[in-house]
């Protein structure tokens, strides 16, 4: 099954609230402890990109109590949704919310022990804008690490993860899953586009959805 790509953004108030209340605790949750597992105790300073409503930069702050996380997102809905939960939380001396899009984010000099994203390559148009934003951001010994959705063989396939997952969901989020999968790479795709990039990472299909690119920047 090819690609079919959506929108970059998501900036529909309906949509990203939608995203919002959905409960992603599971994988949210596996995503930080593969991340803390991985690279604890340095994460000091992290860069999330594409962070959306704020979920995962949450889990990280109070995992990692000494981290503090540059949360991004190109959607100022999904901005101003991440800045009122982080608030909620408790978290602002954490947590810094930034509206942003790559390439081109204004971190240059910053020094990001890990660089992280879950669920944000399948919305890109061109993945290589990701891995080479990591590149220019990211030092020797930063870590990258990402999670993203990879694409059902039909979308048969696709329409049952949809049902299987998120059968009770409302129609707008069973909708925006269907064509997320529909937009994801393949395992294969993506190391392709990490050899392209120069870089030696790490993919592994870690659900019957999600696959898992990990691994530290080397030397330029």
């Amino acid at each position: 099954m090819d690609r079919i790509p959506e929108p970059e953004i998501m900036d529909d108030e309906q949509q990203a609230v939608a995203y919002a209340q959905a409960d992603f605790s599971s994988s949210n949750q596996a995503f930080v402890d593969g991340l803390v597992d991985a690279y604890s105790p340095g994460l000091r300073t992290v860069l999330d990109i594409g962070c959306g409503p704020g979920d995962i930069p949450i889990r990280l702050a109070r995992a990692e109590p000494f981290a503090h996380v540059t949360a991004v997102d190109a959607s100022d809905v999904m901005v101003a949704l991440a800045e009122k939960a982080v608030a909620q939380a408790g978290l602002t001396g954490q947590i810094h919310c930034v509206l942003g899009r790559i390439p081109g984010l204004p971190f240059r000099g910053t020094r990001f022990d890990a660089i992280i994203s879950k669920d944000l390559l399948h919305h890109l148009a061109d993945p290589m804008v990701f891995w080479e934003e990591a590149k220019r951001l990211g030092q020797a010994g930063t870590g990258l690490y990402v999670m993203d959705l990879f694409r059902p063989e039909s979308p048969e396939a696709a329409r049952q993860i949809v049902e299987s997952v998120s059968g009770s969901e409302p129609e707008v989020l069973r909708r925006d899953f269907y064509n997320s999968l529909l937009a994801a790479f393949t395992p294969d795709e993506v190391r392709h586009q990490l050899r392209r990039a120069g870089l030696d990472l790490e993919v592994e299909v870690v659900s019957e959805r999600h696959m898992r690119i990990m691994g530290l920047l080397q030397s330029r």
